[in-house]
Order: C-alpha cells, then sequence, then structure tokens
C-alpha cells in the first residue's frame, strides 16, 4: 500500500443513482462513513446532482482486507430542495471514473454550499426526525 499517494484534489459529482450505488458498496463492506442506503434512496432528489471531495485517506486497522479508501465530504440533494452535508468512504477504484465539476465558478458554489448545509443530524433534528433514523 502506497502511503504516500496524494489525496486527489478533483470534485466529483454524481447523479442520485450513482450516489445510492457508492452508499450501498459503501454498507456492503463495512465501511465507517456512509449514510443508509434506504435513507438515501427515500431522501435524495431523484434527479439530483450530489458532491464528493476528497477530505483524507482513510483505512481499517482492524481489517487488512479492506482496501484504503478515501474519506469524502458529501453534499447530498433532498427532494425538498435543500442540502446536507455527511462523510463517505469510497474506494479509490470507485472514485476515479466518477465525473469531475471542471467548472471554476460550479466549483466555487459547491464550496459555498457546502460551508452553509446543515450536516444529516442536524437537518433531521430540524425536521424533528431525530437523528436515530439512520
Amino acid at each position: 500500500m502506497d502511503f504516500d499517494q496524494l489525496l486527489p484534489r478533483e470534485l466529483k459529482a454524481v447523479d442520485s443513482a450513482s450516489l445510492f450505488r457508492l452508499e450501498e458498496r459503501a454498507c456492503d463492506l463495512g465501511l465507517s462513513r456512509r449514510l443508509d442506503p434506504f435513507w438515501v434512496q427515500a431522501n435524495a432528489e431523484p434527479g439530483g446532482t450530489h458532491y464528493l471531495w476528497p477530505a483524507l485517506w482513510h483505512s481499517l486497522s482492524h481489517r487488512p482486507d479492506v482496501p484504503r479508501q478515501l474519506r469524502c465530504e458529501l453534499l447530498i440533494t433532498l427532494r425538498a430542495g435543500d442540502r446536507v452535508r455527511s462523510l463517505l468512504d469510497v474506494l479509490p477504484d470507485d472514485f476515479s471514473p466518477l465525473p469531475k465539476v471542471t467548472s471554476r465558478e460550479e466549483g466555487m458554489q459547491v464550496s459555498q454550499l457546502f460551508d452553509r448545509a446543515p450536516s444529516v443530524r442536524e437537518w433531521l433534528l430540524r425536521e424533528g426526525e431525530g437523528s436515530d433514523r439512520l
């Protein structure tokens, strides 16, 4: 494993079907940072665009069979139009082929949305659903 590997500095834009597949894969692998795929499917805007930004490399030292992952900040567009933040661990082979955001303007807008969006937990509490829904 190459521990000197640089963190990718690419903002990725994914559709809801891709986000759901990434969440399911993280769940199947037992990765640390993920949301319940059923919650994502029920709450993510079906035609929405969601964003992943790598924050750090992460590995499961107690599970050497699981490859190192990218721990990504995740911005989800919800059905009601709200946006929420979360974290999602993604394998590098799953991250690389995702479409890149190439527009500086879109990247700046997404950065501002990340800064203003509540976490999923904060949003659930605000909506009166409680954080035990995840």
